[in-house]
């Protein structure tokens, strides 16, 4: 295992632009995963990452060495040590955990869904379930939305261009390894996407006569959601087929659009479950 205790190290350097910079991750096609059950969905799913980074503490730590036996990493995987003082400096969050994984970014077509099977006797087969984001810049709000998403059996989401970058570790570490688990979609053109889509394409809109509650959710949807201040643009609403309104009954102004995403995906849950 090689230790880097000095912040000259190209290794290290290599590891601050990866943290800090969507621009890096798309050119080398790398991301970073912070802590052990985000490290260890990515195996589940991918396999073995490019690299395994450990802080000294991080490595005395009997979680982290259960994991290690459990891998038991092959050839061709690089294990790194870092002075907990250079691990702070990559990590995410101000308590880390002490592992991070250097990982190659998948590309939609590698990721495996394990959609449920409907007994045949049912009818009505698995129904196309994806999400549009437009414009989010929160990296919090798009992981918390990619996590709940995958939760309620989405399959793809489609972020716009303006979108925060989905791989980043602040995204990633708020997806909790939803990403492993979804097609995604950068940098597309949502109203092409939309126009495309053979079913309901849905946003909420507080003025919205139709209730979620009111609304038809079992066939072939795509929810679409904006950015948290100004909402949708022009060319994305001009291609929605319904609007819809989340009822708050305790006089709220607006919902956070992570809480408003979830509420729609899984009211989605509950009809697809009432039909069975």
């Amino acid at each position: 295992m090689k230790f880097i205790s000095s912040r000259d190290n190209p290794f290290f350097k290599k590891m601050i632009k990866l943290a800090g910079s969507a621009q890096q991750r798309r050119a080398t096609g790398l991301t970073l995963l912070d802590g052990i059950h985000l490290v260890a969905a990515y195996h589940i799913a991918l396999g073995q990452p490019e690299a395994l980074i450990m802080s000294e503490s991080g490595r005395k730590s009997a979680e982290i060495k259960r994991l290690l036996e459990k891998w038991k990493p092959r050839e061709g995987l690089s294990l790194v040590m870092l002075s907990d003082s250079l691990f702070r400096e990559i990590s995410p969050v101000k308590t880390p955990t002490g592992i991070m994984a250097l990982a190659r970014i998948p590309s939609a077509e590698t990721i495996l869904i394990h959609k449920p099977v409907r007994d045949e006797n049912e009818g009505g087969g698995n129904e196309s379930f994806c999400v549009l984001l437009e414009a989010m810049q929160d990296a919090g709000n798009v992981g918390s939305i990619l996590r709940s998403a995958a939760a309620a059996g989405a399959t793809d989401i489609y972020l716009s261009n303006d979108c925060t970058d989905a791989w980043s570790p602040k995204t990633l570490r708020a997806a909790m390894g939803a990403h492993f688990l979804l097609h995604i979609h950068e940098q597309s053109n949502l109203a092409e996407v939309a126009r495309a889509f053979g079913g309901k394409v849905i946003a909420t809109n507080l003025r919205a006569k139709n209730s979620l509650y009111q609304t038809e959710l079992t066939g072939p949807i795509a929810l679409v959601f904006g950015n948290e201040g100004v909402g949708l643009s022009d060319a994305v609403l001009q291609v929605i087929t319904d609007e819809i309104s989340i009822p708050m009954p305790g006089g709220t102004e607006s919902l956070n659009v992570a809480a408003a995403a979830a509420i729609c995906f899984f009211e989605r849950v509950r009809q697809m479950e009432s039909v069975r």
